[in-house]
């Protein structure tokens, strides 16, 4: 299947996502959609799935023109899309989610649905339970989910959005794996969106960038990655730095902590965290990483052992009163836990500052207006939020964390950011390192938490192991961190 987007233009208001764009995909070809938040990248993959109609231009498949009024008569067409947050129904079962979108008459026949989920998940190499309710998945689990769906239902060009952020490293390696087999078997067609340098030179063979909603380039690779960076941002990235720093007194401390994780109980955790001190938690997704993360925010009961914050015992707190003693949490799931789908950004702003009866609305037009500058969201006080691309929300959630904090709880904190985005954020986030804040965060990108973590805590098979020397091993620090989430003990 050869698919050919011609002259496609897409505006929002005054914004212009796409401009005259024009792209071929081939069979059997591994693409990379490449460009910065907000780029256009995923309004362009929109429309090819028919999520949206542009405002002009054509898509033709194998030469015929073709029109879609919604992402059923892309797929009818082999064109199906894996977005960033996967699109599925949360309280039912994995069965249920691969059965959507299926035309069985009034008794579906969930006995061969159960059959063709298992083929189509072994033939990935996934390992997917029908039985499991999609709320208890990873977000990498949920990710196999809707493409072993997609490809059940015919889809011969796959798109997928950021397929990497919020995954393990093993997912990744199996999500690629997958990938490659199915282009080179199977004559698959698969577009990867992506800001993730590493990603496209991992996977793809060839290369398009946008820039400001134009189609700035086209290469083939190998291509060195400055190059691809100077496309993306119109010029090359200084290298991020921690830099030097003063820690203070101690804001949290964990004695013999037991909890239960997705899979695993997580026993015997201990930790004191200084202020001004920034810990990783490192392990595959499930370990227990973000579990702990969320106990820390009064949101998970231990199985056993304490929290305290400043000496305090969290002990029966609400996240509430935790947030008026300085502690706030940033989840991954923005749409699910972090942001409120259908709310303006001003009404996002408006929910953090108002504990009254009444809105000040005139404030919190005016702090949407203030963080909107400052965090360079790509978004207006009035824009809601589920219309901003993934790295912008991202961004609004960051600017939603309250001033003067103790600690911050982050999970995930750069999922969906671009390289420059990336480096942004934490230079916002270490300036409040700087002015007394602890930070906790979780990553399934080793190299950011070595970059910049004074310590990592490692979670493996229950385990939760200290790592305080990252910078006096002669190896390299992201490959030992590597080899102790893989459960080897150095």
């Amino acid at each position: 299947m050869h698919v050919e987007l011609k002259d496609i233009t897409k505006t929002f208001g005054t914004l212009r996502a796409n401009d005259s764009l024009t792209l071929s995909f081939a069979e059997g070809r591994i693409y990379a959609l490449l460009g910065e938040n907000g780029a256009g990248k995923s309004t362009l993959m929109k429309i090819l799935s028919g999520y949206q109609p542009p405002d002009s231009g054509t898509i033709f498949i194998d030469g015929r023109a073709v029109t879609f009024q919604t992402p059923a008569d892309a797929l009818q067409c082999g064109i199906g899309m894996l977005h960033q947050d996967p699109l599925d129904v949360p309280n039912l079962t994995v069965l249920d989610n691969f059965m959507l979108g299926r035309r069985e008459g009034l008794l579906p026949k969930r006995k061969a649905a159960r059959q063709a989920l298992t083929a189509h998940a072994t033939r990935l190499g996934f390992e997917i339970d029908p039985f499991r309710y999609v709320d208890s998945l990873t977000i990498g689990e949920r990710q196999q989910l809707e493409i072993v769906r997609l490809l059940s239902l015919g889809a011969r060009l796959l798109i997928l959005d950021e397929p990497t952020t919020g995954i393990s490293a093993e997912q990744k390696h199996m999500l690629f794996s997958a990938l490659k087999r199915l282009a080179a078997e199977e004559g698959m067609t698969v577009i990867l969106v992506s800001h993730k340098l590493e990603d496209v030179a991992a996977l793809c063979q060839e290369v398009y960038v946008l820039r400001g909603g134009k189609l700035v380039g086209h290469r083939h690779m190998p291509t060195p990655i400055d190059e691809l960076v100077t496309l993306m941002f119109g010029q090359s990235l200084p290298r991020p730095t921690r830099g030097a720093h003063n820690l203070g007194a101690e804001i949290l401390r964990a004695e013999s902590v037991s909890l239960t994780a997705r899979r695993l109980t997580v026993r015997d955790l201990s930790l004191s965290v200084r202020s001004g001190e920034v810990i990783g938690l490192a392990g595959l997704d499930g370990s227990g990483q973000s579990d702990f993360l969320r106990a820390c925010a009064g949101l998970q009961p231990l199985n056993g052992g304490r929290i305290l914050i400043a000496g305090v015992p969290i002990h029966g707190k609400g996240y509430a009163e935790l947030l008026r003693m300085g502690v706030a949490y940033a989840p991954s799931g923005r749409l699910e836990e972090g942001l409120v789908d259908g709310l303006t950004l001003s009404e996002h702003f408006a929910l953090t500052t108002n504990n009254g009866l009444w809105i000040n609305w005139r404030a919190a037009n005016a702090l949407a207006a203030r963080q909107i500058a400052r965090y360079n969201i790509r978004g207006a006080p009035h824009s809601p939020i589920q219309t901003l691309s993934g790295g912008n929300q991202q961004r609004t959630l960051i600017a939603l964390l309250p001033e003067n904090l103790r600690l911050l709880l982050l999970e995930d904190p750069t999922r969906g950011l671009d390289v420059e985005s990336t480096a942004w954020v934490w230079q916002q986030l270490l300036a409040r390192r700087d002015q007394g804040a602890a930070i906790l965060f979780t990553s399934p990108d080793l190299d950011e938490i070595v970059t910049y973590s004074d310590r990592v805590l490692v979670f493996c098979e229950g385990r939760a192991t200290l790592v305080e020397d990252l910078d006096d091993s002669a190896r390299n620090p992201a490959e030992r961190l590597g080899e102790l989430i893989g459960g080897k003990r150095t």
